[in-house]
């Protein structure tokens, strides 16, 4: 897909999350007893809500009069969004009743395959914090760094889990995309493939520099080839994570992507338990070293993958 679609399919998601979780409308005050109550009426694919709001004050009021404003900028900017994205000859389809469950279940399961990354990661943190992290909730104990590193995963997860998104190939632009949410706020050069050497702990190996002709080559090749769609999936996060095409997040960046693989094609979920994560990294180091790929695709299969 277009990296200009991607980006505006992006933008498109963020502001109607900001829709979602700002409340505006036409204000309404009701004397219930002997308080005054201020609710609001608004339309949702041309059904009349109504919803209330809080006991009323003046400055209750006047932040709905502030919301109403801002709810009229960002539906304008809805509306010019989506006029671009026509423009650029991107055509809505609808999602298979197939990967509309692999989505719900996604979702059910964020905090869980969230988590397993963070661990992998070498993130300090238990599933109860990661989970309140994700719900918006704050923790104490846990570097601004690493609760950071939880809420990029959650908002790449946002873009990738986003109905048109999970349409979009799997591909080099898409993998960018990912990249740039996780390493937001760590790096300038986020979802931009790197052309400085790197190290990995825990070896002496170095991956070549990734070249981008090769990298679309490489990615066309897996998918085309005559491979269950699960040993795909498989594969595409490990050449990602081999090939080290970005200067950090590889790891996550390659099982939010061969996640997008799984659920566009109604797979399951993929992703390395917690207590299976020092198995998984000395499979990772012999798989770096050798270039082997079996040891690591069978361990994947058994312990990594979760169907519906």
């Amino acid at each position: 897909m277009n990296e200009n679609i991607i980006s505006l399919l992006r933008k498109r998601e963020e502001i109607g999350q900001i829709l979602d979780n700002l409340v505006f409308g036409a204000a309404e005050i009701r004397t219930e007893g002997s308080k005054k109550n201020l609710y609001v009426h608004f339309r949702v694919s041309g059904k009349q809500i109504t919803k209330f709001v809080g006991e009323y004050s003046d400055e209750l009021l006047n932040t709905l009069t502030i919301n109403n404003q801002k709810a009229k900028e960002l539906k304008k900017s809805l509306r010019e969004v989506n006029h671009k994205i026509r423009e650029l000859g991107y055509i809505e389809a609808g999602l298979s009743e197939k990967t509309k469950r692999n989505i719900d279940f996604a979702k059910r399961n964020l905090a869980l395959t969230i988590h397993s990354q963070a661990i992998l990661e070498g993130v300090a943190t238990t599933f109860a914090s990661t989970e309140e992290i994700i719900e918006g909730g704050r923790v104490s104990g846990m570097s601004a760094t690493d609760v950071q590193k939880i809420l990029n995963m959650k908002h790449a997860w946002e873009f990738v889990l986003d109905k048109d998104v999970i349409q979009s190939k799997t591909d080099l632009g898409l993998m960018q995309q990912i990249n740039k949410l996780i390493e937001d706020g760590f790096y300038y050069a986020a979802g931009e493939i790197r052309d400085v050497p790197v190290s990995i702990g825990g070896t002496a190996w170095r991956p070549e520099l990734p070249i981008r002709t090769k990298i679309q080559e490489d990615l066309e090749e897996i998918q085309a080839s005559k491979k269950s769609r699960i040993d795909k999936a498989i594969d595409l996060m490990l050449f990602i994570q081999r090939s080290q095409i970005f200067l950090d997040g590889n790891k996550r960046t390659a099982i939010i992507f061969a996640n997008h693989y799984l659920i566009k094609n109604g797979l399951g979920l993929m992703y390395v338990p917690e207590d299976k994560t020092d198995e998984y990294k000395k499979l990772l180091v012999n798989f770096y070293e050798s270039g082997e790929k079996k040891a690591i695709t069978t361990f994947v299969k058994k312990y990594c993958i979760i169907k519906i």
